[in-house]
């Protein structure tokens, strides 16, 4: 008898275009934002850059408390307010006239990013996959790596043909239009909705849940414990230099490569992204995955390592593509951790606790970057602070509990 297609991999599908609008528009494309209105209107870096960082705080601070929306709303409402928002903050990008309006209108974006980033993704699948939630999830975190290879592009295309604030206002009414079909054909609460179990096993009883108080106790209690934390602060470190290196990834590739070079080398980053992502993917559920993020962490290093001595173009694309692989595991990985090591009960508090510190963290990951370089006058020693955050990354990641402390302590 052949088995049953399992719905499941539908919601992967959906959270994938997710993911490819919300982290084009919402991460890949700030870079693009920023550029234009500096062109346009001659604003100062800083003046550009400060609501950048408002952005990403806001974004941590609604994604740390997004679980709860998502188990009192469902998918469908959180997915389709959060595009709204994204729709609208991106549209009134093209409208602003002067460097503090950009504050409301980042502000209103950060909505859409905290209700459809990576904790949202993880939500989303959790309740759908099990056994096979690394792969799920590691498939569904591609889109948001292609939103780096097509949506980013994509609207330099559009503001070269139609202006920027034409092209702004194209790009948010495709992303509307598109996630809020998604959001009413596709997203379900769970596999009950449909029969089935996580996985496509036989359907369970739902576990009862506890009152929100109940729950915020559990949290403020996980704060308290080592084994939290040695999932979060890795993370967050590592993701600190991460978004620095690739904040700066243009400027510190074009004195070797010229322009068209470190386009390239964008090109080379994003694709080994995309291919790390996919072999982890395909491995994470039957190996020990701190050792897996572990050896993200190092060939990360070895390939910032490279990149700070520029040694020839050869040697930089080297660097890129050892950098990139490690760029997509950094996200989906904090969520596969929590999966094995906490209760699954918890996991969507947890997750999204996990995203909003790694995100308010990572937010000054540029800004470190940037000054270290000003202060010493050229990238390397920024890309060597970069290496050390990541190598105490690699340390921290294995000193955890793992995988028995879920069965110690139930």
């Amino acid at each position: 008898m052949s088995a049953r297609y399992f719905y499941g991999w539908n919601v992967v599908a959906a959270t994938f275009v997710m993911a490819l609008f919300s982290f084009g528009l919402g991460f890949y494309g700030i870079a693009v934002y920023v550029a234009m209105l500096q062109q346009l209107y001659g604003w100062s870096a800083s003046a550009v850059s400060a609501p950048v960082t408002v952005y990403y705080v806001a974004g941590a601070l609604l994604t740390a408390a997004i679980a709860g929306a998502y188990e009192r709303f469902g998918a469908r409402v959180v997915v389709a307010g959060g595009a709204v928002a994204m729709a609208a903050g991106v549209a009134m990008l093209g409208l602003v006239g002067r460097p503090w309006h950009l504050y409301p209108v980042f502000l209103v974006m950060s909505v859409g990013w905290g209700a459809m980033s990576g904790a949202a993704i993880n939500i989303v699948l959790a309740p759908w996959f099990h056994r096979r939630r690394g792969l799920a999830v590691s498939l569904a975190f591609n889109g948001a790596t292609l939103g780096g290879v097509i949506v980013a592009p994509a609207l330099l295309e559009l503001v070269g043909r139609f202006g920027f604030a034409q092209a702004l206002a194209a790009a948010a009414l495709a992303q509307l239009v598109v996630l809020l079909a998604l959001a009413a054909a596709v997203m379900r609460r769970g596999p009950e909705t449909v029969g089935t179990g996580p996985d496509g096993s036989a359907p369970r009883a739902a576990p009862a849940r506890g009152g929100n108080g109940g729950d915020r106790r559990w949290r403020r209690d996980a704060l308290r414990t080592w084994r939290f934390w040695s999932v979060s602060a890795p993370f967050a470190l590592g993701l600190a230099a991460q978004v620095g290196v690739l904040t700066h990834l243009v400027a510190l590739t074009t004195p070797a490569l010229g322009a068209g070079g470190a386009a390239r080398a964008v090109s080379v980053t994003t694709a080994a992204a995309l291919i790390g992502r996919l072999a982890t993917g395909f491995v994470v559920d039957r190996v020990n995955r701190r050792v897996v993020a572990c050896v993200t962490l190092m060939i990360q290093l070895a390939g910032v390592a490279l990149l700070a001595h520029v040694p020839s173009a050869a040697g930089v694309y080297t660097g890129c593509a050892l950098f990139g692989l490690g760029v997509g595991n950094l996200t989906t990985l904090p969520g596969l951790i929590l999966a094995v090591e906490w209760p699954r009960e918890h996991f969507s508090g947890l997750v999204g606790l996990v995203v909003g510190i790694n995100q308010l963290t990572f937010a000054f990951g540029p800004t470190l970057v940037g000054v270290v370089r000003d202060w010493a006058g050229a990238y390397e020693a920024a890309l060597g602070a970069c290496a050390a955050l990541q190598a105490i990354s690699a340390a921290l990641i294995l000193l955890g509990p793992g995988r028995a402390a879920r069965t110690a302590e139930g």
